[in-house]
């Protein structure tokens, strides 16, 4: 009997550890985007950066649809900064934005006031939540 219910256990735990998972974060397909000028956002939105630029910042809008995804890295002490877009892209339950910040190459003459880099890149609207990376 005892032995009935070992390999009853033995069983029921190669199961379990066996189901096919989809991954969450697998990407189904890259996602086609335009960085977005100032003058090309909606009003509000530009009121919105404005009043974030200061600290780091992500958030998203939604206008016409149209999708915004915008990512800010607060006060640097100088200019010269960029910020890169490494991927964008959909999986099964999000949309994932990886980007990061470029500091200035030390050969550069840069402005030595306080910047405030930030990237807006509009795409199309889809009902996702979306994962800043």
């Amino acid at each position: 009997m005892w032995k009935r219910v070992f390999l009853i256990g033995i069983i029921l735990i190669f199961l379990s550890g066996c189901s096919i998972q989809k991954n969450e974060t697998e990407k189904l397909r890259d996602l086609e985007y335009t960085i977005a000028e100032d003058k090309e956002l909606p009003e509000e939105l530009q009121g919105i950066l404005e009043e974030k630029k200061k600290e780091s910042f992500k958030l998203t809008y939604e206008s016409d649809g149209s999708l915004y995804l915008c990512i800010g890295y607060g006060e640097q002490a100088t200019g010269g900064y960029s910020i890169a877009v490494n991927e964008l892209y959909l999986s099964e339950n999000a949309i994932y934005f990886d980007t990061n910040l470029i500091g200035p190459d030390s050969s550069e003459t840069v402005a030595e006031t306080a910047s405030y880099p930030y990237l807006v890149v509009k795409t199309e609207y889809l009902d996702k939540p979306v994962v800043f990376q």
